[in-house]
């Protein structure tokens, strides 16, 4: 059944022919710490006030040492600032102490996730030797997201470690250590906020009771307080703890659930193999290689109220598949309804090599975009009423006009079938991945609209608009051209949803420096305006607006 669902999906994508190399959207780039301006095409809507912060690899070697994996690359962080209709732009190297090592010595001396370091070449044979089984420290190299705590602005990997950083300047701050406020080893790049001001994220742990998965809660800034120039995690607390159901192999997660009430963590087949994490430094292998995909596994979905921490003792299970990104989830009349980018096979993570990456133009990179999953919009639909007196083998989704079903198929366990939540006409542009909402005003709460990259491509070649009513779409796609990640800043009078604007950066492997800064009407989907800048900016990962008032 399972392979004959991926080969469904292969089957329904188009394959694509005659791509072009990217190799020039993940080659080293050059910083620019001092703002400079843009050429404006068009117009730049004068009530934008606020930076554009994007983060993401932007150097991939040292010296004669080259990175492996995409993911290793130095983080670069990014600013387009908008004010009055003008934009600037500057950007940094985050200056982790991995960066500030590498660079030091010439040469990579701190593992990432795809990279080894080797062991120091001036050290004796037997320094070397016993070099090899000792675990390498975590990096703090956190170039996948900026993030938000008490409100200041760190940036993010998932290792247990962040740093502060000033969002005008871009200057790196201090190094922040989750294990130092909560009992965690690592946390994800991808929190939620509540409209109280607090924000959750998922960590995990491991010791001899077992490998938990943690829900972080760090309170809100204290109202009147004094406002120091110091990282401040105070308060933060694990509210609910879930023990791995193999402690063993405990399942890699990027992203979590969050709606008004509930909290749900998605344990899927993309398995950890902890004996191996302990001996990869000796087998002289890099982290990626000890997560495997086990479609063996289903996937299970753990549902705890956030308020109160208490987690369910329903389990919840679906087909094996693998998500990274949330889009949005909400309560409707007794039902959790979650929305999410899901794809039927999770090797995928580990494809992302530099060397995949830079394939020439035609054959050799139309056979790895083809050989790739395509990741799709789901909908999930999870009963929240569950008890003994649930009659089995009955769908319990009573929802009008919603096609996923939950059937209670053992005393304490639901099977889910998910919706699609497309229609044909996503499958020409690649499925979709890094997906965004009217953050500030629709998370946790019903809503209409999301925003997305289409992959027509092995990096994104297109921007998306999602009705989830009808499934309608609206797109911005152009030859060449490479949109990041969008992100919905809405307008100060904004009375519906899609009131506002999308940024998106565009880069393009045809032209030296011809990177400009797109900005698109979110309602009708058209462009408004773009400032060009003249510097090359490698692909990236994630980014946030901070609005300036």
């Amino acid at each position: 059944m399972y392979i004959q669902l991926i080969k469904e999906t292969y089957k329904r994508c188009p394959q694509a022919s005659g791509l072009e190399s990217i190799a020039p959207l993940v080659s080293t780039a050059e910083e620019t710490p001092h703002p400079i301006t843009t050429t404006i095409k068009g117009t730049i809507p004068t009530w934008i006030n606020g930076s554009f912060l994007r983060n993401g690899p932007g150097k991939f070697e040292f010296g004669e040492d080259r990175y492996t994996h995409w993911f290793d690359g130095m983080a670069m962080m990014h600013r387009f600032h908008i004010c009055e209709g003008n934009v600037t732009y500057s950007s940094r190297f985050l200056r982790s102490d991995s960066y500030v090592l590498n660079s030091e010595r010439n040469r990579i001396v701190v593992s990432e996730f795809g990279t080894l370091a080797m062991p120091d070449p001036c050290k004796n044979i037997f320094a070397r030797f016993f070099s090899r089984f000792t675990i390498p420290k975590a990096t703090d190299n956190a170039g996948v997201n900026f993030v938000k705590y008490k409100g200041d602005y760190y940036v993010s990997t998932e290792t247990n470690y962040m740093r502060r950083v000033d969002p005008q300047s871009l200057e790196t701050k201090e190094k922040v250590d989750w294990s130092q406020y909560v009992a965690v080893n690592a946390a994800t790049a991808h929190p939620h906020y509540d409209r109280d001001g607090a924000t959750y994220n998922m960590g995990n742990s491991y010791g001899t009771s077992g490998f938990f998965y943690n829900i972080i809660r760090v309170p809100p800034p204290e109202e009147n307080a004094a406002k120091e120039d110091s990282a401040d995690l105070n308060g933060a607390q694990v509210i609910c703890s879930i023990q791995a159901s193999e402690s063993r192999k405990p399942s890699y997660f990027h992203s979590f659930v969050m709606s008004e009430n509930y909290i749900v963590f998605v344990e899927q087949p993309i398995k950890l193999d902890l004996l191996k994490f302990m001996l990869y430094r000796i087998a002289g292998k890099s982290f990626h290689k000890v997560m495997t995909w086990d479609p063996t596994y289903e996937t299970i979905f753990h549902l705890v109220n956030r308020h109160t921490g208490k987690k369910s003792e329903v389990k919840y299970c679906a087909a094996p598949m693998f998500t990274l990104h949330q889009i949005n989830a909400f309560e409707d009349s007794g039902f959790l309804v979650m929305d999410m980018c899901c794809g039927d096979d999770g090797e995928v993570i580990a494809d992302y090599t530099l060397e995949n990456l830079r394939r020439d133009t035609g054959e050799e990179m139309d056979k790895f975009y083809n050989s790739m999953c395509r990741n799709l919009p789901r909908r999930y639909v999870l009963p929240l009423s569950v008890d003994e007196e649930t009659p089995l083998d009955q769908n319990l989704v009573t929802l009008p006009n919603y096609k996923a079903t939950a059937k209670k198929t053992n005393p304490g366990e639901v099977y889910m079938t998910h919706e699609e939540l497309h229609d044909d006409e996503l499958l020409q542009y690649g499925g979709l991945e890094f997906p965004q909402i009217n953050y500030d005003q629709y998370n946790g709460r019903p809503y209409r609209y999301f925003y997305a990259c289409g992959f027509g491509h092995v990096f994104s070649d297109s921007l998306l608009k999602m009705d989830v009513h009808t499934k309608e779409l609206k797109v911005w796609r152009y030859p060449g051209f490479f949109p990041s990640e969008p992100v919905f800043v809405a307008s100060p009078r904004a009375t519906e949803e899609d009131d506002g604007v999308v940024l998106s950066v565009i880069i393009t492997p045809r032209e030296e420096k011809s990177t400009f800064l797109l900005i698109l009407d979110a309602k009708t989907f058209t462009e408004l305006g773009r400032a060009e800048v003249p510097v090359n900016i490698p692909y990236g990962t994630h980014g946030v607006f901070n609005g300036m008032g």
